[in-house]
């Protein structure tokens, strides 16, 4: 949370966050966390700014995949914070992204996932069978993969940074 709050941090997309009991720990309670679903969440955001609104769509959320709406003025953004199971096949997932593109209906759709999918397309270093299917899937949508090769990462925890996910 110290990097939080150093950097301004405004929303924070989460995938696979420290639980305890089945309840996020590690998540100061001044900030709004969203989740979804029964038992361990496996994807979370979560709101630092009270200047920006933010809606659940409960609709398209689970346990896995929190989708949400945020308004800052003028603008509005559909944001999606998603886990794919590396034991599920990657096509259910694929299902819910296209669900979510025609919830949006032309809105700007962010998606931060975890996709258990290594790629070289958002630099991996390494590759698997489930890349192949997310790759042409991301071809086949016109989705564009946003990851930099820099040092501000989009995975941090106690153990490494990198940009995978």
């Amino acid at each position: 949370m110290k990097i939080i709050e150093r950097d301004k941090t405004h929303i924070i997309c989460i995938q696979e966050p420290y639980t305890f009991q089945s309840k996020e720990v590690g998540i100061l309670k001044k900030y709004k966390t969203l989740t979804s679903g029964e038992g361990r969440c496996r994807a979370a955001v979560v709101a630092t700014n009270t200047q920006i609104d933010t809606m659940l769509i409960q609709q398209l959320s689970d346990a896995d995949t929190i989708v949400m709406e945020i308004i800052k003025g003028i603008l509005k953004i559909i944001l999606v914070s998603m886990y794919f199971d590396r034991e599920t096949p990657i096509e259910h997932d694929l299902v819910k992204i296209e669900a979510v593109t025609r919830h949006a209906k032309g809105k700007v759709v962010l998606i931060a996932n975890d996709s258990n999918a290594r790629s070289t397309l958002w630099y991996d270093t390494l590759i698997n069978t489930r890349r192949r299917i997310f790759e042409e899937f991301i071809t086949r949508n016109q989705l564009y993969i946003i990851n930099e090769e820099c040092s501000n990462t989009t995975l941090r925890n106690h153990m490494e940074t990198s940009n995978i996910d």
